[in-house]
């Protein structure tokens, strides 16, 4: 009885033993495809994820986000990879495309980037299995270098490019309700703020003078050239080579800066003295207050008409009108 329980006890410790042998241990992918994407990672899983043989792609990002290192393209992307990461994860939950996604900031794999020999950041490496129907005969990544600012939609496309054909996880962009609740507050501040307001803006608002002014103001801003300046990227002044400075352009096709300031200048005086001989001189009741009035803006009005024909025969030689004094 003592040898049949001996035997019972082997037999049953020896089942035990390659039981535990039979069991498969996790590959890298079982465990990585576990964590959440992108899967941010240190030089030791960079190797782990990376090694061969692997039956799975890897798709990382080899970025540096420190603000010590001013890479703004790669802070700039790294939510657009989150995007990418976690749109594939949610996508395909039981990892039947094998693909892992994961970053790796230089600070944590400074030794990665040497060998690579990795100059600028960031870059994305495509790793193809080694092993299964689509393995590489290499096993080298495929590489993604960043020229310039990057999309969740532009990377997740190529991405796709380089998979084999077949359906893949869509991109999803989380709702963005930090933007629908601003947009509801200013929406309600502004109704909050016209509703109060209304009974003192109406007034300001339905005045004929102020609108005049604006249109006076815009009129003799355009018609001074100041579109001209922005489109031509004008000079503001320019020297006359004897060390001073010229004021106006030569010819009708030319300007400075500061020649539209001056002419929208004489046009507003211009217009001041047209205005006021026209609407507040008529107005006056004391006829003496009245003629004193009306010779002053009618003086004005010659003198900066005679300045303004002036300025054309700078403009232009060949103009033949002037007034005296100018």
């Amino acid at each position: 009885m003592v040898k049949m329980r001996v035997l019972q006890l082997l037999l049953a410790a020896s089942l035990s033993i390659f039981s535990v042998a039979a069991k498969k241990s996790p590959s890298a992918f079982d465990i990585y495809q576990k964590k959440q994407f992108p899967i941010t990672l240190n030089e030791q899983q960079y190797d782990e994820l990376t090694s061969v043989p692997r039956d799975y792609y890897s798709a990382v990002v080899l970025t540096a986000l420190d603000a010590k290192y001013a890479c703004g393209i790669c802070r700039e992307f790294q939510p657009e990879w989150d995007v990418i990461g976690k749109s594939w994860q949610k996508g395909d939950k039981k990892g039947q495309s094998r693909v892992l996604f994961a970053t790796l900031d230089f600070d944590q794999g400074r030794n990665v980037f040497m060998k690579h020999q990795l100059q600028t950041a960031p870059v994305l490496f495509l790793f193809p299995p080694t092993t299964g129907a689509n393995a590489s005969p290499d096993g080298q990544p495929t590489r993604f270098d960043f020229l310039g600012p990057q999309t969740a939609e532009g990377i997740h496309g190529w991405i796709q490019r380089q998979l084999p054909a077949g359906d893949y996880p869509q991109l999803v962009r989380p709702f963005n309700w930090s933007k629908l609740i601003t947009t509801v507050t200013i929406v309600i501040g502004i109704f909050t703020f016209g509703t109060v307001a209304y009974p003192y803006i109406l007034p300001v608002i339905q005045n004929r003078n102020l609108w005049a002014l604006l249109s006076l103001i815009m009129v003799l801003m355009f018609t001074s050239g100041h579109m001209y300046n922005h489109i031509r990227k004008v000079p503001y002044v320019t020297g006359n080579g004897k060390g001073g400075i010229t004021y106006f352009a030569g010819g009708f096709s030319n300007q400075f800066g500061i020649e539209t300031q001056i002419i929208a200048a004489v046009y507003a005086v211009l217009s001041f003295a047209t205005i006021s001989l026209g609407l507040k001189v008529p107005r006056m009741k004391d006829a003496r207050t009245q003629q004193i009035a009306a010779i002053i803006w009618a003086s004005v009005a010659f003198g900066m008409y005679s300045f303004l024909m002036s300025l054309f025969r700078i403009k232009n030689g060949g103009y033949p009108f002037w007034l005296p004094p100018f």
